[in-house]
């Protein structure tokens, strides 16, 4: 597993390298496209999700709104389709409800194996 430095050799779910999540909306704690494991990122942007309405309608419920363009934070508001970096921790929220958004794998930190099995990530996985 990476030190949590940028350029550091991170690995995705399945071991291979960590691939980018998404450069347009740009994302992950660093906004650099990546799902890192940093340890200054408390929410922990770990899971690559390609988001659902459904997912999105859940999160504004629970308060954080993902919709809603934020240009003072440089937050463009998310769309159904998006690839988004999400915190670990709600993302499982979601699954508990039945409403976590499809995870894309090869994007996907490693660390998050520490509280979710690769079994449960590729039951939910994009690629089917």
């Amino acid at each position: 597993m990476s030190n949590g430095t940028p350029g550091t050799d991170e690995r995705n779910v399945r071991g291979d390298p960590l691939e980018p999540c998404s450069r347009d909306p740009e994302t992950g704690y660093l906004r650099d496209g990546h799902c890192r494991h940093l340890p200054r990122d408390p929410g922990r942007h770990e899971v690559c999700a390609e988001l659902t309405d459904e997912f999105l309608q859940y999160s504004k419920r629970q308060g954080n709104d993902l919709i809603t363009p934020r240009p003072e934070f440089g937050f463009p508001g998310l769309s159904a389709g998006d690839r988004w970096c999400l915190c670990l921790p709600r993302w499982l929220e979601a699954h508990e409800a039945d409403c976590a958004p499809p995870v894309v794998l090869a994007a996907t930190n490693e660390a998050v194996l520490e509280r979710v099995s690769l079994s449960t990530l590729e039951a939910n996985a994009v690629e089917k």
